[in-house]
């Protein structure tokens, strides 16, 4: 048996930010983030809107696209770092907001790793007979941790949430294999410390709660996890990269894709990004890519997808699904 994903969905604010934008606030201009990091605009939530709106709205899509009622779950996983609440866990707000009740829910925190450490975690149980079908969630709201005065970090970031129904079912298509892995020795390359949550649109927080990043030495570290992590599942899964059809690595920065890529030797054409539309989104990068990838006609039953993130902790994740 295998854990198949039946079906995918996404949500993200209405309210775009364009580098033009950026240009009014920093000392940055539209070439220069262009050429650093392909990013032209981002997502971002308005005083009135909430991350927990965003899982929501992509979980009822995934449930949609997917053909599942909620009342069918047997447990709700969510990947985030950016949850409004120290405790509960997003996952249990989540729970109640579908009118559920009992079912297992919980978070996960490892970042842009998180979905992908999510869909490790939900794969595991269903694959032991704990659970048969799971939500998984990765969503995040990077806005409300970012420093919007500080160029080197209010490029990259934005809001998003995405979602996958998975289900154990007979057959060769689902998840093939996963690998999870961190350094926790090198976590200053990348965090943020717990603090009151800010905005784009809202007054400046605290220097020492925003987001702070090394960001050459992260680059470097990126690049060679995501394509190790990729050569460990593809040989876990007796895949070789051939027989890739797509993949849909963490949506960071273009020159990291573009460099992963080329390490794997991967051409462009099986290489989906849309990091220029939506920025880092961490957690919830992955799935958005993914949701498009098959809105888009991208990926199609029985493709082989390959999936791959890194994010603060240190952490870095993949996994390989035939489709």
């Amino acid at each position: 048996m295998l854990a198949r994903v039946l079906g995918v969905g996404a949500a993200l604010p209405a309210r775009r930010v364009l580098n033009q934008e950026l240009e009014r606030r920093v000392e940055t201009s539209d070439e220069w983030i262009r050429a650093r990091t392909g990013i032209g605009e981002r997502r971002v939530l308005d005083a009135d809107e909430r991350l927990a709106d965003l899982t929501l709205a992509a979980a009822r899509r995934a449930l949609e696209a997917s053909g599942v009622d909620a009342a069918e779950l047997d447990a709700i996983v969510v990947g985030t770092v950016s949850g409004e609440y120290s405790f509960p866990a997003t996952a249990c707000e989540l729970q109640a907001r579908l009118g559920l009740d009992r079912i297992p829910a919980f978070d996960l925190s490892a970042a842009c790793s998180g979905f992908l450490y999510g869909l490790s975690t939900a794969n595991a149980h269903i694959c032991a007979g704990d659970f048969r079908t799971v939500l998984l969630i990765g969503a995040d709201a990077l806005s409300t941790m970012t420093d919007w005065t500080d160029r080197r970090t209010c490029v990259l970031f934005g809001d998003g949430a995405g979602a996958a129904v998975l289900r154990g079912a007979e057959g060769d298509r689902g998840i093939l294999a996963t690998a999870t892995h961190a350094t926790g020795a090198i976590a200053e390359m990348l965090y943020a410390r717990v603090g009151p949550r800010g905005g784009f649109a809202q007054a400046p927080l605290a220097p020492n709660v925003c987001i702070k990043m090394k960001g050459p030495e992260l680059f470097r570290w990126a690049v060679r996890c995501m394509a190790e992590v990729a050569l460990e599942v593809l040989e876990r899964a007796s895949l070789t990269p051939a027989d890739v059809d797509l993949v849909v690595p963490h949506q960071a920065n273009q020159r990291i894709i573009n460099a992963v890529a080329e390490r794997l030797r991967f051409p462009v054409e099986k290489i989906f990004a849309n990091v220029e539309r939506f920025g880092n989104t961490s957690a919830a990068s992955v799935p958005i890519a993914l949701d498009e990838a098959v809105q888009s006609g991208r990926l199609h039953e029985g493709d082989v997808v390959l999936l791959v993130a890194c994010g603060g902790g240190l952490t870095w994740a993949g996994a390989a699904i035939r489709w």
